[in-house]
């Protein structure tokens, strides 16, 4: 047996195996690696939450141009909540939404997004400023926008709550609103600002991170570019006021008023909470303020529109659905090869079996979001990936009905079979590019899934249908396997063929 085909067999049984032990046994997987490779649903699958933010201000300048920076803000904090196939796009020019799959708590996931995370240390003039407290400051010279619902409208002490979309309950009644009454926004002049010591302008990101406190309490660390004008100003306050406090404010809201102990170097740590809170309280503030901090302010101030939660009702239906399909599917391709081509055609059929786990194996490894249309993304690569196997297979049979022996044939089939299968999915990997970048650009997301499951689908089945079926057919020829019945082809028959058009030239 050659020893290509030994190598070859070696690779295909590691990576069958580990791909195989991914799909099958995933939790076995992350106990040892302590990655999660489970699958990862979008949210019409799942379910999620789904939030809308809008500008306080609506007349601000630039105000298209500040909520595309506020998008790609908020889509930092979002992945850094380890949220994936999250969708953030801005929606008419004045609004985002936010869409969060496998989030359940949209208001809290709302209040880690929303904030500008202007982080400020403040001279509290010797006061211990409470918590929650709404400052302004000489950076901010004025107190945050508030909304303030108009007098006329009633009835606004809560709203039934929708656990899902599929409820098709009516919310609270609305007889008595007076919904043409405009939402109006108020902010209070700010006459004594407090002094800005230092900004989190001058933060080094890289070292924002989650820590706890002396007292084990979660806490966020901090750090100055070394050399900027926060860290030499903080240094020099906190060395000329020892025992007086220093307030720690974000947009515009008191976290902490701490006691100055010594001279600050530049970091230092920003607890959270107090008595009234839980521990699980304390790690989500904790959490959202190392968001707000780590992955920079939002260059408008947001409030929200609306949240709500989506059911997963229909996505388990479409589930269910797809999987009829795809089994479907599979199943007559596996037919339509076997009785067409035979022996190729059940090699074939081996090699789309491999082509399915590792096509799996990759999406829970990489790890991609199966949405509805990365679904059907994946059941059309089905028969794309065979289409490279039945290039080489009918090229075979091209050879050998030309009279060349099986190994020549086998390896003709290959050699001439190659240019077309390499354009051929070439072009479409160029659409799938085309699609996933369009996707992005123009906010249309629901493609992206389409595009990525197809473009890792042609990748995956030129490995399968290039190095699988090549080595496959090569053993099968190693071990004796030498008759041409089993490729499809009838010697008797050419040769009478061929014998007759000879007499016809003749």
């Amino acid at each position: 047996m050659r020893k290509q085909v030994i190598s070859a067999l070696v690779v295909t049984i590691v990576v069958v195996a580990l791909a195989s032990w991914i799909v099958f046994f995933p939790k076995s997987f992350q106990s040892l690696t302590g990655r999660d490779v489970s699958t990862h649903l979008g949210l019409d699958l799942q379910g999620g939450s789904q939030i809308f933010l809008r500008p306080a201000d609506p007349n601000e300048s630039d105000l298209t141009a500040k909520l595309e920076n506020a998008a790609g803000v908020i889509e930092r904090r979002v992945n850094g909540l380890g949220v994936s196939e999250s969708v953030v796009q801005v929606v008419n020019g004045d609004s985002i939404v936010v869409e969060l799959p496998g989030v359940k708590d949209p208001a809290a996931a709302s209040e880690a997004l929303k904030g500008a995370g202007n982080l400020e240390f403040i001279d509290p003039q010797g006061q211990y400023l409470p918590e929650g407290t709404e400052v302004c400051t000489t950076a901010t010279p004025r107190y945050p926008i508030t909304v303030q619902l108009p007098s006329t409208v009633t009835g606004t002490s809560g709203v039934t709550t929708t656990d899902s979309l599929s409820n098709t309950n009516p919310l609270s009644p609305t007889s008595n609103l007076a919904p043409t009454t405009p939402v109006t926004q108020t902010e209070r002049p700010c006459e004594q600002p407090y002094t800005t010591i230092a900004r989190g302008t001058d933060l080094d990101t890289s070292q924002v991170a989650l820590t706890t406190d002396q007292a084990g309490r979660p806490a966020v660390f901090f750090r100055f570019q070394t050399g900027s004008d926060s860290a030499n100003q903080i240094s020099s306050f906190t060395s000329q006021n020892v025992g007086r406090p220093m307030s720690i404010v974000v947009d515009n809201r008191v976290i902490s008023s701490p006691q100055v102990n010594g001279s600050l170097p530049g970091e230092g740590i920003i607890t959270m909470g107090s008595t009234g809170t839980t521990v699980a309280e304390q790690n989500s503030q904790a959490q959202a303020l190392q968001n707000q901090l780590k992955y920079g302010a939002l260059p408008v101030t947001l409030i929200e529109d609306s949240n709500r939660s989506i059911s997963a009702t229909l996505g388990n239906d479409s589930i269910e659905a797809s999987k009829v399909a795809g089994a479907v599917g599979l199943i007559a391709v596996m037919l339509f090869m076997l009785m067409y081509y035979r022996l190729p055609g059940l090699i074939a059929n081996i090699a789309l079996l491999i082509y399915t786990v590792l096509s799996f194996a990759v999406y829970n490894l990489v790890p991609v979001t199966l949405t509805l249309p990365g679904i059907a993304g994946f059941i059309l690569s089905i028969s794309l990936a065979v289409d490279a196997n039945v290039l080489i297979f009918a090229r075979i049979k091209e050879e050998l009905h030309r009279g060349r022996s099986l190994e020549r044939a086998v390896e003709d089939g290959f050699n001439h079979a190659w240019p077309s299968i390499r354009d051929s999915n070439a072009s479409t990997l160029i659409t799938s590019f085309i699609l996933y970048v369009l996707g992005n650009g123009l906010g249309v997301s629901i493609i992206q899934g389409f595009a990525l499951t197809l473009a890792l689908g042609i990748i995956i089945s030129l490995f399968t249908a290039i190095t699988v079926s090549r080595m496959l057919l090569r053993l099968t020829i190693d071990l004796g396997v030498s008759n041409a019945r089993w490729f499809g082809v009838n010697p008797e028959e050419d040769a009478a063929e061929v014998a007759a058009l000879s007499s016809e030239q003749a």
